[in-house]
């Protein structure tokens, strides 16, 4: 496995390590109470110095093969509109992928060409078997995306999770190695 995060490059997309540098876009980005409503992980308000404790924690967890995390920028541009990452379980060669995008980037089909990317990545460099994602069942935004890059719905855990003071349903999609047919949409420039 390798000790220095790839890039991974798509028609409009540059997917890359995070920097310090990113900290003010990601505390932009991610402190609009729009993509904390969609996320579970992602505070609202989110506080200065969050994001960079976030990004100085990437290295050490992709070190030990526990997660990559990677920022999401515009191929051409160069400027961040969101994250996206694989929570990894090498004992059962599976991960969770999870992300987001700015709200000023949404509904341009940006995560939906990063995640498949990533996909790839994820079966091809950790041998993975599987990768999982989930979404509050509200944010049929995400669900989309998952099914455009080949996942499957699994089910729906009801009211699973507890998000500002009210419950909501989580729907499981997943997709297998063999199912993943976008093994040529990406270029890898680690």
């Amino acid at each position: 496995m390798a000790t220095k995060q790839p890039i991974l490059e798509t028609k409009r997309l540059r997917i890359r390590p995070f920097s310090l540098t990113d900290a003010p876009v990601v505390k932009k980005l991610a402190g609009d109470k729009a993509i904390a409503a969609t996320t579970l992980s992602i505070p609202h308000p989110y506080e200065d110095g969050m994001a960079e404790e976030w990004i100085g924690s990437h290295q050490e967890w992709f070190e030990k093969g526990e997660a990559v995390t990677f920022a999401i920028t515009l191929r051409d541009e160069e400027n961040l509109i969101g994250a996206i990452g694989l929570e990894i379980n090498q004992l059962h060669e599976r991960a969770e992928l999870g992300y987001w995008i700015g709200k000023p980037y949404w509904n341009r089909g940006y995560c939906t060409e990063a995640a498949k990317a990533v996909v790839r990545f994820g079966f091809d460099e950790y041998m993975l078997f599987r990768i999982h994602a989930a979404h509050f069942s509200s944010n049929k935004a995400s669900g989309r995306v998952m099914k455009k890059i080949g996942m499957k719905h699994e089910g729906k855990l009801r009211r699973h999770i507890k998000k500002w003071g009210r419950f909501e349903d989580l729907e499981i999609f997943g997709i297998l190695k063999e199912e993943d047919d976008h093994r040529t949409s990406i270029g890898n420039k680690g």
